[in-house]
């Protein structure tokens, strides 16, 4: 294994831990992007042969099984080439999920006309957490519908004022 591209043995730092997952969104990206799936996140845990990197991949419409074998079949190649471990490690590749966590404009984009769960930094009209539907997204701002138990509300938030943003998932 190259020395260039090796993490050394024992417990990760939390730089170089984000180093090599950077590393790794670099690599994977373009990847990914070529058979129209989008790299969601790329996280690294474990250490040793126990390391896990775990790729969720993303695309309009969902993911498929298949669409996570052939990600699987050409990031594994394209990471042993940037041989991030001087030991051997598991590849994953999922999709992250109906609920997983919004991180980005494009995320809020995508669910416009959907319902989603905010938790707040500081509170608006006394409230934590916020559920409505997503009706424009700005570069730092997603303004939602909030139905009150007798009115509507729009209601604009600015990303910095949101701690976690959740797609809200409705079964029938």
């Amino acid at each position: 294994m190259s020395e260039a591209g090796a993490v050394p043995a024992g417990k990760p730092s939390v730089k170089r831990a984000e180093a090599l997952n950077l590393r790794v969104l670099e690599v994977a990206a373009p990847i990914l992007q070529s058979y129209g799936l989008e790299l969601v996140e790329a996280i690294c845990a474990g250490q040793g042969p126990r390391t896990v990197i775990r790729v969720f991949i993303d695309k309009p419409g969902g993911v498929t099984l298949t669409d996570c074998e052939q990600a699987h079949r050409s990031l594994s190649p394209a990471l042993d080439v940037m041989d991030p471990f001087p030991h051997a490690y598991t590849l994953e590749v999922s999709s992250p999920g109906l609920d997983r966590p919004l991180r980005g404009v494009r995320d809020y984009r995508r669910l416009i006309g959907q319902p989603v769960n905010l938790k707040l930094r500081e509170p608006i009209h006394e409230q934590w957490r916020i559920v409505g539907t997503v009706v424009e997204v700005e570069d730092g701002a997603v303004t939602l519908v909030v139905q009150q138990k007798k009115s509507t509300e729009t209601v604009r938030i600015e990303f910095d004022h949101i701690a976690l943003a959740r797609r809200k998932v409705e079964f029938s």
